[in-house]
């Protein structure tokens, strides 16, 4: 869609000013051909919902991309609609001579008048209407562990960066972070984390509000594996660890690093790309790690995806607390699991330092061929956890599939 300029803008305050000078119906009167096909100079008399159950209520503001009822006369006459400096599109087919059904540009207002601009003809007419754009919403973080100093990257919507109201980060512990950037879409902000900043969520202000991130920055809740408090010892293979080359996010992590092939369902190698969590043989109490609605939750990790990857999934199994001393459960299609494999969609995925992944619980319903299971992971198979690259289902090409892992955890999505 087009954006009003200023110059135009200011020509349409003059021609307010002339027909608040001279009268309106003079104005008809110098154009009236303007007005032969369409019956005259448009007016609105109010504004309201089009849901039939509110028709009743009048309004005089709405929210980016909500559909509104003008009611008035004349409203054929009206060939172009802006509100604030975004235009609308017009559809005759909800146009009459007594309303018009248009919805709200859904683009943030560059310039806010607080009015729709109403073309007809020679005329530019006006009505008092607040276009509501939404607070700020943060919703992820490219990486939420970043130490004190370093750029973060904060996902979302409506980051607006006012001249007058800058867009404020704030971080846990009410310390304010010095925003670097924040992208033509609004959606994305880069920010250095300021120091001295603990566990918590971020906020994230702007002229139209602030907003309360539902993830935790450093998040420390519910931790399945750490490797510097919480280990898989007593598995098969507990993993190979490390804390350096490359620079860890928090500590100690794992290290997958090993050749694999390209080819669907080829042999793995266990020992350079698994480890095997058995609560039991770990000398953990018979609890799942998650006791909540899985519906409503999400694994998380931070990843460093170091070499490009090009096949094989992630596989990440959940098995009960009786399970130990077996690795059956790989490939019995019978074991829910899930899947990453970001390299799929474009051929090779690699990430640029560390990142956080964060899969949906409700998506552990595949076996380890891809295929649908049909049922998802339930709390009772929360009693031990396999990470392990192999298979997947999807055709790939040979290489070397090296990444770390961190800070495994299972959280609230919200």
């Amino acid at each position: 869609m087009k954006t009003i300029n200023k110059q135009r803008i200011y020509t349409l305050f003059l021609s307010l000013l002339v027909l608040t000078g001279a009268g309106l119906f003079q104005s008809c009167e110098e154009y009236p051909h303007e007005y032969e096909k369409t019956g005259g100079v448009p007016s609105v008399n109010y504004i309201r919902m089009t849901d039939p159950d509110k028709s009743d209520s009048l309004i005089v503001s709405a929210s980016l991309n909500t559909t509104i009822a003008l009611i008035g006369d004349n409203l054929t006459s009206i060939t172009e609609m802006w509100f604030n400096d975004k235009e609308a599109y017009l559809n005759t087919s909800f146009i009459t001579s007594n309303s018009l059904i248009v919805t709200v540009p859904n683009e943030i207002p560059g310039e806010v008048s607080n009015k729709i601009y109403m073309v007809a003809g020679k005329d530019t007419l006006t009505h008092d209407f607040n276009v509501i754009v939404p607070a700020p919403a943060p919703k992820s973080m490219l990486c939420e562990f970043v130490a004190d100093g370093e750029q973060a990257v904060i996902r979302g919507s409506y980051f607006i960066d006012d001249p007058n109201v800058p867009i404020q980060v704030i971080f846990p512990g009410e310390l304010q972070g010095e925003v670097v950037a924040v992208s033509d879409d609004f959606d994305e902000i880069v920010v250095n984390v300021p120091a001295g900043t603990t566990t918590g969520q971020v906020t994230v202000k702007s002229i139209y509000g602030s907003g309360r991130s539902s993830f935790y920055f450093r998040d420390d809740r519910n931790y399945i594996l750490d490797w510097d408090n919480l280990d898989a010892a007593g598995g098969w293979r507990s993993g190979v660890i490390a804390n350096s080359d490359p620079a860890g996010i928090s500590g100690n992590y794992v290290r997958f690093d090993g050749d694999m092939s390209g080819e669907v369902g080829a042999t793995w190698n266990e020992d350079a790309h698994s480890f095997n969590l058995w609560n039991a043989s770990n000398g953990r109490p018979d609890v799942p790690f998650y006791e909540g609605d899985l519906n409503e939750a999400v694994l998380k990790f931070e990843c460093y995806v170091v070499e490009e990857w090009k096949s094989a999934a992630l596989q990440m199994i959940f098995t009960p607390y009786s399970v130990s001393g077996t690795n059956g459960y790989i490939a019995d299609n019978a074991t829910q699991r899930g899947l990453w494999n970001p390299w799929a969609s474009s051929g090779s995925f690699i990430t640029d330092g560390w990142i956080t992944v964060s899969i949906p619980m409700k998506e552990f319903h595949y076996y380890h061929d891809g295929k649908d299971a049909g049922s998802m992971v339930t709390n009772d198979m929360l009693g031990g956890l396999t990470f392990f690259v192999w298979h997947g289902g999807v055709e790939g090409q040979d290489c070397r599939v090296h990444m770390c892992i961190d800070n495994i955890r299972i959280v609230p999505m919200k």
